[in-house]
C-alpha cells in the first residue's frame, strides 16, 4: 500500500519510490502529507502521516544523496564527547542543511547519587575518521533491550568510498609499561568494564570521570567500584597518579587512564617517571578487508539485509529517530516523529523497521527518540537551519550527537 500511496509523490523530494508493502500487520500504511521540498541539491524532505491502531504516527523523512558529489554526511557533536547542545546549534556550528538527533546518551545519575552525569553516548564515535570514543558494556546502556545477537558496538555511518553502511567497531589497544602489558577497555565512555583500564584524551572533555568506575557489565545501578585508581600520562611517561577519577580538561596530547578493581591494580605498579605507551583505535568487525569509518553514530539495530531483527519489541509504542541505508549505500534515510499530542503515541520499533524497509532501506538504526527526537533542516533559502518536527518536551532537548547533511556549493 505504501508504494502505491506514494509512488511518484516522493521523487519530486528526491525520494525514491519504495518497495512493496511487507507482511499485513507488521507495517503501518503511510500517507503522504502535503509537505513536501528540496532542502538543498541531493537532499528531500517529505512528511508522512503513518496510521496505526492506536493512533497517527507523523513522520519528518529525509532523504540524501550521497551519490552526489556535493552531498555528504558526518558527526555533528558539541566537540567533547561528555557534552550535550541543541541539535539546532550543532548543525549551525558545523555549517550543515539539515540533520537528525544521534545515539541514545547517559542522562542522569538518580541511581548513583552524587556522581556527575556525564552526558556522554552509548556507541562508538566516529568523526573525521578520527575515533572519539567506544562502546559501553551491554549493561551499562540506554534504550530499548537490544534484539538477540547485536551489541553495543553497532554503529551506522559513512565509510572511506562516501556510501553509507551499517557496522561495528569494536575498540582495539593496550597500556604498555615495563612490567607488562594490558589490554584498553575503554576510550572516553561513560562506563568501563569490571576490572579494566580505559583512557580518557582531550575529546572526552571537562566532566568527572567518577562515572565510568560505577555500575557493572550487566548492572547500571549496582554501586560505583570502592577499588579505583588513575594515571596521567604525557610524552610516554607518567606524571600524575591519583586514587579516584578526576575532572577537568585534558590537555591534547595527554592520556588519562582510569582502572577499577583489577585494572585499578595494575595501576598503581606505575610510578612518576616511568615509561607507558598507550594505544588504541576503532576497528570494524565482520567487515571486508580496507573498510573504515569517515563518521560513525552509534545505535539500536532494526533492519539487517532488508529484513526486520527478529525478538524486538512489538508492543511498546514511542516518539522515535532513525536512519536507514538505501539503494546500496548511495542514499541515507533520516527520519524523527513529530511529538505533538496528536502524533505522541509512535511506532513501535518493529513498526519503525517495517516502514524503513518500505521506504527502501536495507539497513538501518533507532537512534534515541522521546523528548530527544529532532530533525532539522534549512528551508526556503535560509542560512539557518529550523527544527521541522515538534519534539515531546516541547522544546529542543541538548543531545551529545547527531547526523548532519552537508552540501558544496
Amino acid at each position: 500500500m505504501l508504494a502505491t500511496l506514494l509512488g511518484g509523490a516522493l521523487v519530486g523530494a528526491g525520494i525514491a519510490t519504495p518497495p512493496a508493502a511487507g507482511a499485513a500487520g507488521r507495517a503501518p500504511a503511510a500517507v503522504a502529507a502535503p509537505k513536501a521540498r528540496a532542502v538543498a541539491p541531493g537532499v528531500g524532505y517529505r512528511v508522512l502521516d503513518v496510521p496505526s491502531s492506536r493512533g497517527t504516527a507523523r513522520v519528518h523523512l529525509l532523504s540524501v544523496d550521497l551519490g552526489d558529489q556535493r552531498v555528504s554526511a558526518g558527526l555533528l557533536y558539541p566537540g567533547v564527547v561528555a557534552a550535550r547542545a541543541p541539535l539546532s546549534a550543532l548543525a549551525d556550528g558545523a555549517g550543515a542543511v539539515a540533520g537528525v538527533n544521534g545515539d541514545f546518551f547517559n542522562l542522569s545519575e538518580a541511581q548513583h547519587p552524587g556522581v556527575p552525569a556525564t552526558g556522554a553516548p552509548v556507541g562508538p564515535a566516529v568523526a573525521g575518521g578520527k575515533a572519539l570514543k567506544a562502546a559501553v558494556p551491554r549493561g551499562q546502556r540506554f534504550g530499548p533491550a537490544l534484539p538477540p545477537g547485536t551489541n553495543t558496538r553497532m554503529v551506522l555511518g559513512v565509510d572511506g568510498g562516501g556510501k553509507a553502511r551499517l557496522g561495528e567497531l569494536a575498540l582495539t589497544g593496550e597500556v604498555r609499561a615495563a612490567d607488562g602489558r594490558l589490554p584498553l577497555g575503554g576510550l572516553n565512555q561513560y562506563a568501563l568494564p569490571v576490572g579494566s583500564v580505559g583512557v580518557f584524551t582531550s575529546h572526552w572533555g571537562t566532566v568527572s570521570r567518577l562515572r565510568a568506575t560505577c555500575g557493572t557489565d550487566t548492572d547500571r545501578g549496582a554501586p560505583c567500584s570502592s577499588e579505583t585508581y588513575e594515571v596521567r600520562v604525557r610524552g610516554g611517561r607518567v606524571v600524575g597518579v591519583a586514587d579516584a577519577p578526576g575532572a577537568g580538561a585534558i590537555a591534547a596530547g595527554t592520556h588519562v587512564l582510569v582502572g577499577r578493581e583489577a585494572g585499578a591494580r595494575w595501576l598503581r605498579g606505575l610510578a612518576v617517571g616511568d615509561l607507558v605507551q598507550v594505544r588504541y583505535g576503532l576497528v570494524p568487525v565482520g567487515a571486508e578487508p580496507g573498510v573504515s569509518f569517515r563518521f560513525a553514530v552509534g545505535g539500536y539495530p532494526v533492519l539487517r539485509g532488508g529484513q526486520p531483527l527478529a525478538g524486538m519489541d512489538a508492543a511498546t509504542a514511542a516518539v522515535r529517530s532513525a536512519a536507514g541505508v538505501a539503494d546500496g549505500g548511495q542514499r541515507l534515510l533520516l527520519l524523527a516523529l513529530d511529538g505533538g499530542p496528536e502524533f505522541r503515541t509512535g511506532l513501535t520499533v518493529v513498526e519503525l523497521a517495517e516502514l524503513l524497509r518500505e521506504l527502501g532501506a536495507s539497513d538501518g538504526i533507532n537512534l534515541d527518540g522521546g523528548g530527544s527526537s529532532t530533525l532539522v533542516a534549512r528551508a526556503d533559502g535560509a542560512t539557518a537551519v529550523r527544527v521541522l518536527n515538534r519534539p515531546s518536551g516541547g522544546a529542543e532537548r541538548a543531545v551529545p550527537n547527531g547526523i548532519g547533511v552537508f552540501v558544496r556549493p
